[in-house]
């Protein structure tokens, strides 16, 4: 069939008035990765510093300039659910590059917080902010240049668009992500709606409150709406750095050791010395940036990615405009109605079908 001529009308607008920019940005890319290729121009000194942690099998590998070495990104704290599983990663990830004959380190740590802790205080404040912070965070881990290919490991709000702004600025690598998944469902949205109510009427107590609030956020994964965090993972999937149905498994889903192993596996494989070279700069396109945003409005995602996809899109070198996404819109139907869209919340989206029936 062929391609719906809104979409296709968009998309070579966009590729036409992104010309220049998008064709610096990857001269640079192409570029660094001549003069500057991971690892080949560091001089022993720097080697030495780079992986002295590392066991004796690591450091002939990444000395042998041959294998992977994937640099980890991860924005694991403790204190949030989503972020919490994200604990278990690197370990996991360090062994199945080593399965795969490449290896892997953590590169940086960036920082996670959540609008649901700060809504109404004084740190809210520091919000869309702490987006730049993860941007810059993510850059200061994979410019060491001792890392062939990078590994994401975030999932909410502000955190997965600052990584992947962060790591557009190593475009010449290739570069995955990985989220921790939702957690299971709590009580129904209607019931925590009610007791909401009622306690702005006096009718319940604080503890009420507490109570109904703690039953719905109630264990590591995400909030199960489909907010920021979950429109997150529908992006990377439809832009092509996240595996296809991995987004929506419950945080201890057996099926998610092998996932990630798989992810691994392409990272590896897409390496420079692999034979199969494919950068992030080759994946993040105009195309691929519709593409997401398709996937967006036909979900009912987060608007508050008018904000975050416009600033990945520059980053890419593409001049994404809000009047693409205003013509988009009026072409593509609603396919899904997850809350506050409707009743339904993520894990009900994954039960029916999730991103492999969308």
């Amino acid at each position: 069939s062929s391609m719906n001529p809104v979409v296709e009308r968009v998309t070579d607008a966009i590729r036409q008035r992104s010309g220049p920019r998008r064709g610096r940005y990857l001269d640079r890319c192409r570029h660094t990765m001549e003069e500057l290729p991971p690892k080949k121009r560091l001089s022993c000194g720097n080697l030495a510093h780079g992986y002295a942690a590392c066991g004796e099998e690591e450091k002939k590998l990444i000395a042998g300039m041959r294998a992977a070495n994937v640099g980890i990104i991860n924005a694991y704290n403790d204190m949030l659910s989503a972020h919490q599983p994200l604990a278990v990663y690197p370990d996991l990830v360090k062994g199945f590059a080593r399965e795969l004959g490449g290896t892997a380190q953590v590169a940086s740590g960036v920082p996670a917080m959540c609008d649901g802790v700060t809504q109404g205080q004084p740190g809210m404040d520091l919000s869309l902010f702490s987006g730049d912070v993860v941007d810059v965070s993510t850059a200061v881990g994979l410019s060491h240049n001792i890392f062939d290919a990078a590994l994401c490991l975030g999932i909410c709000d502000k955190i997965v668009p600052g990584m992947m702004i962060g790591a557009l600025q190593f475009g010449h690598l290739p570069v995955a992500f990985i989220g921790s998944g939702p957690m299971a469902s709590g009580i129904p949205n209607k019931e925590k709606a009610a007791v909401r109510q009622l306690h702005a009427e006096g009718k319940a107590t604080d503890e009420d409150l507490l109570a109904v609030e703690s039953a719905s956020y109630h264990s590591p994964g995400t909030c199960t709406f489909y907010g920021t965090a979950n429109s997150n993972q529908v992006l990377m999937e439809m832009l092509g750095v996240q595996l296809p149905g991995s987004s929506f498994l419950h945080t201890d889903d057996p099926l998610r050791p092998a996932l990630t192993r798989r992810t691994v596996e392409a990272l590896v494989q897409s390496a420079a010395d692999s034979g199969n070279y494919r950068p992030l700069s080759a994946v993040v396109t105009e195309a691929s940036i519709v593409n997401a945003l398709v996937a967006l409005l036909a979900t009912g995602g987060s608007t508050n990615h008018m904000l975050h996809m416009v600033a990945i899109a520059r980053a890419a070198g593409i001049e994404l405009l809000l009047e693409d996404v205003d013509a988009l819109s009026g072409a593509v139907p609603l396919l899904a109605r997850i809350y506050p869209n409707g009743s339904a919340d993520i894990n009900h989206f994954q039960a029916a079908g999730g991103m492999a029936f969308l």
